[in-house]
């Protein structure tokens, strides 16, 4: 087989992941972009990263420059100050792995980028530790590197490519260099929409394979190219053992051929991700692998339900990483995020559940329970989202009741405010109602009417027939609609009390709020027994346990597991006779099974 490659010296410049790389200083990328004139922002951003990648070239003292821009991609005129920053970061970049080196670079382009062009393409890099936790699910679900046919259909600046590329090498290391570049060559692939990006990751890798081209006397071969992947025709299907990536997020508007292309993961509004995700399958072999970085939306969005149920039948998910920091991991982000690995026409069997920390060594993984999908695969996937919810996601997943089953169903607020601004008032006057707005459910889930941040006037005048709909005249129980995992409460309600509505025959709810309203007049269980339910730390655990957004949404709560109508009754008489508060979180936590022993079962 001729000389076999020395895998020191394949290693050679290449160590693992640098501690302590310089950082970027993204407020003065931001100053230094913010300079070019704004037609040139697109242009400024590929241009001073490619400064960059020369400087840290010319630092490596690699043999020849780096391959040129695509004539695309016009170059603009930096700044001396400009070309100072470049010249000095690439330098100090150099002295990391290629790896590291490419998503610092990473992180300096998606910074300069325009703001319109990052959020309508879904750019955000990957950092390293991510790169690695997914890279060992996808050999933990028994991805081989030595023979694996790999994708990464959105490669960004190819960051998975990378560290892709080095565990082929290192699992080929008892061949010779030439079947080495030939073997990458023929099984890895990248594309992405980007041609800055694209050229990025070509000019990476070659970085990476320097020493093994060297030995082999061979060139890079090119692995790389700037395509869109959802283009039908561009990707064989069924031909990779593995589809990896993080792939662009972002809601996007479908033409009439892609929505009905992807109409079976569709409903309602289209996210890249799922769009993603639905490509996947089909270009994954049978019995492949997917593995992907996305948001958590998917696990329980309405939007995502024709997906999920795809993914439940077709490719059902092996594991699922969360990952514990939401701030800091991606920049600019601050969507929860996950890790999953799916396998393509498997049996729902269950897959695992961890939780990934990222620290000064690396990502850590602490695995707790596994994953059960619901009866129904379109519904919320319940997940533990702590390493002691393992048991208390079993119970919630036996729970049936939900609050169809007693009379309720949730709604948002239909008052937008800058649809009828024109019908705000500061006093009150004929037809005018009160306005509830989000501010009126107070942290302590009590209601109390007020209008104190600027904007928010206090009345709505409805004198017109078609605005009847827009006044609530029944009680209701309203939550706060936007909230975040970093929040003690995620559920936070109140009921609108009876008096209040009466008092004023109707009330206006703003749509930052959501209503839990009876489907029927006199629902058995009284609306301040649903408030108490929601208000107590259990429910809101629970709640947790299916949420995947910043959003409170009213297709979450629905799905929300209740209690059986025993505990509801016993709530109601306790209500009634004021009973304290412990007492009643003592109830509906003894129904949920929920004590320090059940949890940790």
């Amino acid at each position: 087989m001729g000389k076999r490659l020395n895998l020191q010296l394949q290693l050679t410049g290449l160590p693992r992941l640098s501690v302590g790389f310089p950082a970027v200083d993204h407020e003065r990328v931001r100053e230094l972009a913010c300079d070019a004139p704004e037609r040139d922002r697109l242009g400024f951003a590929r241009t001073f990263a490619h400064a960059i990648v020369c400087a840290a070239w010319r630092a490596r003292q690699m043999p020849a420059g780096p391959a040129p821009l695509p004539q695309a991609l016009e170059a603009v005129a930096l700044s001396i100050e400009a070309e100072r920053w470049a010249e000095q970061f690439g330098e100090a970049a150099a002295e990391c792995d290629s790896r590291s080196l490419a998503h610092l670079i990473g992180a300096v382009y998606t910074t300069a980028l325009p703001d319109p062009y990052r959020a309508s393409h879904g750019v955000f890099y990957t950092p390293p530790e991510l790169i690695d936790r997914l890279l060992t699910m996808a050999e933990e679900a028994g991805i081989s590197w030595r023979t694996a046919r790999v994708l990464d259909p959105a490669c960004g600046g190819g960051a998975f490519l990378l560290a892709i590329a080095r565990r082929m090498v290192e699992a080929l290391a008892d061949t010779a260099p030439t079947f080495v570049l030939q073997q990458l060559g023929a099984r890895l692939r990248g594309v992405d929409i980007d041609p800055f990006g694209a050229w990025l990751a070509q000019t990476m890798l070659e970085v990476t394979l320097r020493d093994v081209a060297s030995v082999a006397r061979k060139s890079v071969p090119h692995m790389v190219e700037s395509r869109d992947s959802l283009e039908p025709g561009l990707i064989a299907e069924s031909a990779y053992d593995l589809v990896i990536g993080n792939p662009p997020y972002g809601r996007v508007s479908l033409s009439a051929e892609r929505r009905s292309r992807f109409a079976r993961s569709l409903h309602g509004h289209a996210n890249l991700y799922g769009l993603f995700t639905d490509a996947a399958l089909r270009w994954t072999k049978r019995g492949g692998v997917i593995g992907y970085v996305t948001p958590t939306s998917m696990l329980s969005g309405l939007y995502y339900k024709s997906l999920r149920a795809l993914l439940a039948t077709e490719a059902p998910p092996l594991a699922v990483n969360f990952v514990s920091e939401r701030g800091g991991v991606f920049t600019g982000v601050l969507q929860e995020t996950m890790l999953a690995t799916y396998r393509r026409d498997a049996v729902a069997c269950g897959g695992t559940v961890g939780f990934i920390a990222i620290g000064s060594h690396g990502a850590r993984c602490c695995k707790a329970g596994r994953i059960s999908l619901p009866s129904r695969p379109e519904a919320p996937w319940l997940l533990p989202r702590s390493a002691d919810q393992a048991g208390f996601v079993r119970r919630l997943g036996a729970m049936p009741r939900r609050l169809a089953d007693y009379g309720y169903g949730v709604s948002t607020g239909p008052l937008v405010w800058n649809r009828f601004k024109t019908q705000f008032r500061r006093d009150r006057g004929p037809a005018a109602y009160p306005v509830i707005w989000a501010e009126a459910v107070t942290a302590d889930g009590r209601f109390s009417w007020r209008s104190e941040k600027r904007n928010h006037a206090p009345w709505f005048v409805a004198n017109r027939p078609k605005d009847d709909w827009l006044i609530v005249d029944r009680p209701c129980v309203l939550l706060q609609r936007t909230t975040a995992k970093e929040q003690s409460r995620r559920l936070i309600a109140a009921e609108l009390p009876v008096e209040f509505i009466r008092r004023y025959k109707g009330v206006a709810i703003e749509n930052h709020l959501n209503m839990v309203r009876a489907l029927d007049p006199g629902p058995t269980v009284p609306p301040a027994v649903i408030a108490a339910l929601l208000n107590s730390a259990v429910v809101d655990e629970a709640f947790r346990c299916i949420s995947g957004s910043v959003a409170v949404s009213a297709f979450e709560l629905e799905e929300l597991p209740l209690p059986s109508p025993p505990v509801l009754d016993r709530l109601s008489k306790l209500l009634n006779a004021s009973a304290p508060s412990d007492k009643i979180e003592a109830v509906i936590s003894a129904a949920y099974k929920r004590d320090d022993a059940a949890g940790a079962a």
